[in-house]
């Protein structure tokens, strides 16, 4: 394969490339057989921004690759293998979403795209730190797996820790809703499914930005094994659309910070 010249690539069109980042860097040229082969080679070693840019390039290098007859078996192997190293059985997931999203696309514009590309990569840094492994990551939502109960905890505060700290553009408060939940899923090629999914999913979305709650699942799966400087506040029982029983919930924050948030969001107390 023929080395592009900084001038050729220049001269190529987007439709060339599989990937554009948020800040229009083109990577992976696919104008040739050549050239997807050498991108079905180096897509793993391509740090993408979220999974959402991973699924699009990767499908613009597939469709690539069937225009030139070339067959990408080995490469679809690959890009099934992470899912197969996800933990089965009792897991801790974790879920973090962007409050008022919106009203910061609004506001920032084409920054937007940059700032949640550097609160997935503090979210990243805190849930690899932590032992747990990526499972998705769309618009601005970000869902993560731990094979044990203590370190999903742990990234959680350190996610806030991290987004408290900033600093973000133009002044803006960046603030993240965690919930957390530990269940029993089935594990599919394209991920987990299973009721534990739709409950970390209600639990997150009930709280508000800057707040981690938690289910009494996670909060028994600790046992002895909470933090120096972490104290857990029981919230009662609450029922969340869809879920057949109440989840008990807890709040997670610093020892005697006394911190105190609104009431949950989309859920009514059942106790």
């Amino acid at each position: 394969m023929a080395r592009l010249t900084a001038r050729e690539r220049a001269a190529l069109p987007d439709r060339a490339f599989a990937y554009i980042d948020s800040q229009g860097r083109r990577r992976l040229p696919i104008h040739d057989a050549s050239h997807v082969r050498n991108a079905l080679a180096r897509f793993s070693q391509v740090a993408f921004e979220d999974e959402a840019a991973r699924d699009r390039a990767r499908t613009r290098l597939l469709r690539a690759a069937q225009r030139r007859g070339i067959m990408p078996i080995g490469f679809l192997s690959a890009q099934l293998e992470p899912r197969r190293r996800l933990p089965g059985g009792r897991v801790t997931f974790l879920l973090t979403d962007l409050e008022r999203s919106t009203e910061l696309l609004a506001r920032l514009g084409d920054d937007y795209g940059a700032l949640i590309s550097d609160v997935r990569r503090l979210i990243r840094k805190a849930v690899r730190s932590a032992g747990g492994y990526e499972v998705d990551a769309r618009g601005d939502e970000w869902f993560a797996v731990f094979e044990r109960a203590p370190g999903a905890l742990e990234a959680a505060m350190a996610i806030q820790s991290a987004i408290a700290a900033g600093p973000w553009p133009k002044e803006t408060a960046v603030r993240l809703r965690i919930g957390l939940h530990r269940g029993q899923p089935t594990l599919t090629d394209t991920g987990y499914v299973g009721l534990s999914v739709h409950t970390v999913a209600r639990i997150c979305f009930a709280g508000h930005g800057g707040q981690v709650l938690l289910s009494s699942a996670v909060h028994d799966a600790l046992g002895n094994e909470l933090a120096e400087g972490l104290e857990l506040t029981g919230l009662g029982s609450w029922r969340f659309q869809g879920l057949p029983e109440p989840v008990a919930l807890y709040q997670a924050g610093a020892a005697g910070s006394g911190t105190e948030f609104p009431a949950l969001r989309s859920a009514t107390r059942a106790d």
